[in-house]
């Protein structure tokens, strides 16, 4: 991985975080995949940060952390197995279970 502050990667050092309110956008995705199984990803924007300025156009530069969720939502029987049960130290730790 290149260091921070070579070329195209942003330095992140002095990095300003921004607040920010969704306009509009659907932030999920759902995807048929080839196996059969239909899965949702999400993504949730935690902070966008600004950056500094591109050196080339001027324009300001932002990142942001935005961490992806995945959940199936139907795949075929054939892909499926048996849950595995929890052994007795897994579920002594649980709550409700004694």
């Amino acid at each position: 991985m290149p260091p921070a502050g070579a070329p195209g990667i942003p330095d992140l050092s002095n990095a300003e975080l921004v607040e920010y309110t969704v306009e509009s956008g659907e932030n999920r995705l759902r995807l048929k995949l080839k196996d059969g199984a239909v899965i949702e990803i999400r993504m949730e924007v935690q902070h966008v940060f600004r950056v500094g300025n591109d050196p080339v156009t001027g324009l300001p530069q932002y990142v942001a952390m935005t961490p992806s969720l995945l959940r199936v939502i139907s795949c075929p029987k054939e892909l499926r197995k048996a849950p595995s049960k929890p052994s007795a130290k897994e579920t002594k730790n649980l709550p409700g279970f004694s």
